[in-house]
């Protein structure tokens, strides 16, 4: 059977724009490196002489880095699997070089590894 790569191709474009929606209401590209994103810093207006608040904007800024690095990881795996539909590369095991189950594919596009291979 013959994937459907126009419907996976479809699939990981609207992912893409999800996410770099989502980045971008917590981060900012870096103009240094446009596929890097920095998380912008909340603008909560403290008084620095209070702790409770720098602690609070402190901690604002973690949370925002962790959210950062799980959208811009994910990002980075469907921009990958855009690139190897690109070469026909996409659908086959990274390690193995087999098929990838449409199964496996329709639930993460951006799968590398079949089941076998995969974590």
């Amino acid at each position: 059977m013959t994937l459907d790569l126009d419907y996976f191709k479809r699939q990981l474009e609207e992912e893409k724009t999800r996410l770099e929606g989502e980045l971008g209401t917590i981060a900012h590209r870096n103009p240094d490196a446009p596929e890097d994103w920095v998380v912008t810093p909340p603008d909560l207006n403290v008084m620095r002489a209070a702790k409770e608040e720098v602690a609070d904007q402190e901690e604002e800024l973690e949370n925002a880095a962790s959210v950062e690095y799980n959208l811009e990881s994910r990002l980075k795996d469907i921009n990958e699997a855009l690139e190897r539909a690109r070469q026909g590369k996409y659908g086959t095991c990274s390690v193995d070089g087999e098929p990838i189950d449409e199964a496996r594919l329709r639930a993460n596009p951006a799968a590398t590894t079949c089941v076998k291979h995969g974590n």
